[in-house]
């Protein structure tokens, strides 16, 4: 059978084209640029915590949206949510003490290459998600396990000199809370509260990526309603602060930040985030070494943002065209779904949490009818209908060595922000096609030359 004509990819986590915020970002850099008051302190070194109207701006913000006091000091700018993740390693962890990184399965898979050039090679650990979003029993075990393992020692052969403005932490929990990538599961308030009293007894730091926050839509009625309760749940850096200090944070770090980024709601490439936390830890974060060396990361770019969010237009930006634009591809892509897979057997979930009112982020997270392997489905589908999707299998934690295997092998992930609205549907259908084909006789495709061992199919079991 011939090729489909025209590649689409349904991997790519990218915001489309007619996402990007061009006029308005022309506009807000030609007022910066304009304005010697600005522009000077725009594009020289800046303060390490971080471009001081951006921090003022996304506090205002920020404190709004979840109904916490506003505190510009408890906000620290980033080069974007992966560069903070690297900068507060380098901080606030050791290898020598440091016992495990945490990360929740299905992953974001691209954080695991992060956490290996942290001196955690061999050391990454998945726990599953359950329908609140974390299976914290799962965690719990885990913590313990390796805390039997490694006898707790009172003068550890430390990497690193412990700064004091640092500390280091004895685990670290890696969760995407809202909307996670890839599965779109938004974990619970009683989930929240649970993992950060789990973090505060086992001496863990909770690193939250928070960057689908303001992703979100209601199933039913106007994207430009937030009015959804759980569309507003609290971060897991919140709760920490309204538990209060505790007693053997004698510094006042805390144990959960959350990781903030423009990326999905400017543009990958302003490359400018922030993250927030406690006092200590925003201040502590800012005196990493990279960041006192070249002053406060993405300056220039922090300035535009500032009058972005000092204009209302990024707000207006978000209400207007991301989340109607979102939930408009969200809902065709739904509809495809029920007319192309859903009666081939392929289950998805409709909501981010159970019988829940909104979804959000970028993807869908599909499971596969019994015994079609979802590596089988992305090769033919790459090879026979020119169409590029998630196989499961990437979203495993890499280098995870306790033993304990997640198996996404019946797993598609799919997203709907980037191709046009057309090749969405058109991918769906390619999808259903793939499916259809195999669902009877998968070991002709896998002796047509994809790549695949004879006994693929015995293997992927």
């Amino acid at each position: 059978m011939s090729l489909a004509v025209g590649r689409i990819n349904l991997v790519r986590g990218w915001p489309a084209p007619d996402l990007l915020p061009a006029h308005q970002l022309s506009a807000a850099a030609q007022h910066v640029l304009s304005d010697p008051s600005i522009y000077e302190a725009a594009l020289q070194y800046g303060d390490d915590p971080g471009y001081r109207p951006l921090r003022e701006a996304l506090s205002d913000w920020l404190s709004t949206h979840y109904n916490v006091s506003r505190d510009p000091d408890r906000i620290c700018i980033s080069g974007g949510a992966s560069q903070n993740i690297a900068c507060i390693l380098q901080s606030f962890t050791d290898p020598a003490y440091t016992r495990a990184i945490w990360m929740v399965v299905p992953c974001y898979h691209l954080a695991c290459a992060i956490f290996r050039d942290a001196g955690f090679e061999g050391r990454i650990r998945g726990f599953s998600e359950d329908e609140e979003g974390i299976d914290l029993v799962e965690l719990e075990e885990g913590i313990k396990n390796v805390d039997e393992q490694q006898p707790a020692v009172t003068s550890p052969k430390l990497f690193k000199d412990g700064r004091q403005y640092h500390k280091f932490y004895r685990h670290v929990i890696y969760v995407v809370p809202t909307c996670a990538n890839p599965s779109g599961k938004t974990m619970s308030l009683r989930r929240r509260k649970d993992l950060v009293t789990l973090a505060r007894k086992y001496d863990a730091l909770v690193i939250c990526d928070d960057v689908y926050d303001f992703l979100q839509w209601p199933l039913h009625g106007s994207a430009e309603n937030l009015e959804v309760p759980e569309m507003r749940l609290p971060r897991l850096c919140d709760i920490d602060l309204a538990m209060g200090q505790a007693p053997e944070d004698t510094r006042g770090f805390g144990y959960a930040v959350s990781n903030g980024t423009f990326s999905k709601m400017v543009g990958p490439g302003i490359r400018t985030g922030w993250l927030e936390g406690s006092k200590a830890f925003s201040f502590g974060l800012s005196q990493t070494g990279s960041t006192m060396s070249g002053g406060s990361p993405s300056q220039f770019c922090a300035s535009i943002l500032a009058e972005l969010l000092r204009t209302d237009n990024l707000q207006t930006h978000l209400s207007k065209i991301i989340r109607p634009t979102l939930q408009r591809r969200h809902r065709l892509l739904m509809e495809a779904f029920h007319q192309r897979l859903a009666p081939l057997g392929v289950e998805c979930r409709e909501s981010s949490l159970p019988n829940g009112a909104c979804y959000g982020g970028y993807f869908v997270w599909l499971t596969l009818p019994k015994d079609i392997p979802s590596r089988l489905v992305a090769e033919v589908a790459l090879h026979k209908e020119n169409l590029i999707v998630g196989n499961g299998a990437m979203f495993e934690v890499q280098g995870d060595n306790s033993g304990k295997h997640h198996n996404f092998n019946r797993h598609i992930r799919l997203t709907f922000a980037y191709v046009s609205e057309d090749d969405l549907v058109e991918g769906v259908q390619r999808l259903g096609n793939v499916i259809q084909r195999i669902r009877h006789k998968p070991q002709q495709y896998v002796d047509q030359s994809l790549g695949l061992p004879e006994n693929f199919l015995e293997t992927s079991k």
